[in-house]
């Protein structure tokens, strides 16, 4: 999953000159990365297993350096903090994922939520929004979330929440 999303992005966005690169608003690179962010936010703490999920997630989809992973983390942030809604973000995603890529990186989205191995309803509630607006459909988004919680907290479907 993540190595398809990374060579799609990889294919996207290659810089001209490394050292130069500044991550444009309308990159696809930087709209993921600001919606990762917008997510492990969501409940009001960002614990460190999140943050850390989140650089690693970056640094391997991305192929990121130390200095350029500093970089998008705080573009990301920033932009993040200046955006009134999703849609900045989402829209830049729908118009260059294909349907498959959309739903891989709704499943990350949960993973990234489970990196604590909790769900704040906060979180849960960014990630249906997201989720509506890159156009993944509801039957799709909880079976994701069911899978990663699944996997993450290591219990069977049985006892799952809806």
């Amino acid at each position: 999953m993540l190595e398809r999303i990374r060579a799609f992005f990889n294919s996207i966005s290659e810089p001209q000159d490394e050292a130069a690169r500044v991550f444009a608003p309308g990159d696809p690179v930087l709209a993921a990365a600001a919606l990762m962010r917008h997510v492990i936010e969501a409940d009001g703490v960002l614990r460190p297993e999140e943050d850390a999920r989140y650089e690693n997630v970056l640094r391997t989809t991305y192929g990121l350096d130390d200095d350029r992973l500093r970089r998008l983390i705080e573009e990301a942030r920033d932009a993040n903090n200046e955006s009134v809604d999703l849609y900045r973000f989402t829209s830049v995603l729908k118009r260059t994922l294909s349907d498959n890529a959309r739903i891989d990186f709704i499943e990350l989205l949960w993973e990234l939520v489970y990196a604590d191995r909790e769900n704040h309803e906060m979180e849960d509630n960014v990630v249906w929004r997201i989720a509506e607006l890159l156009g993944v459909a509801a039957r799709d988004r909880v079976m994701l979330r069911r899978r990663v919680r699944q996997k993450a907290l290591g219990v069977n479907g049985e006892d799952d929440e809806t």
